[in-house]
C-alpha cells in the first residue's frame, strides 16, 4: 500500500510503500515519552522514504550517541518521522501525521527504549 503523511501544516510531507498498517508502538526512552506519538512499528529503508520539505522547514533534535535523528516542522512542531538508534538511517513514522489513518483504533506495543 502506498501511505501519505504530512505535518500539520503541510511544510513537510512525505510518502512511502508498506504493508497494510494494523499496529503501532510506543516508546518509553526520554523524548518519546514525552512526544507520546503512536510510531510505525516496522522501519522504512532510507531509499524508500519520499520526504518533501520547504526549504529550512524540516529541523533535527538528536542528544545521546546522536545516531537517532528525531525530524519535525520548525513551522508547526509536528513529528512526522525520526531515523532510529537500533537501525541508523532507516525511519519509524509517526502514524497520526497518516492520511486516513486513526490512532485511537490501533492497538500497540511497548519498546522498553529507556532500558537502550
Amino acid at each position: 500500500m502506498k501511505y501519505t503523511g504530512s505535518c500539520h501544516c503541510g511544510s513537510v510531507t512525505f510518502e512511502f510503500e508498506e504493508h497494510e498498517i494494523k499496529s503501532g508502538l510506543r516508546c518509553n526512552c526520554s523524548i518519546c515519552q514525552k512526544k507520546g506519538a503512536l510510531m510505525s512499528a516496522f522501519t522504512v529503508p532510507p531509499e524508500a522514504m519520499n520526504i518533501k520539505a520547504a526549504e529550512g522547514v524540516l529541523a533535527t533534535y538528536s542528544f545521546g550517541s546522536g545516531t537517532a535523528k528525531h525530524h519535525f516542522c520548525n513551522r508547526c512542531g509536528i513529528y512526522p518521522f525520526h531515523q532510529t538508534l537500533r537501525k541508523p538511517g532507516h525511519y519509524r513514522v509517526n502514524l497520526g501525521c497518516l492520511d486516513g489513518i486513526d490512532t485511537t483504533k490501533l492497538p500497540f506495543d511497548v519498546f522498553d527504549g529507556a532500558s537502550v
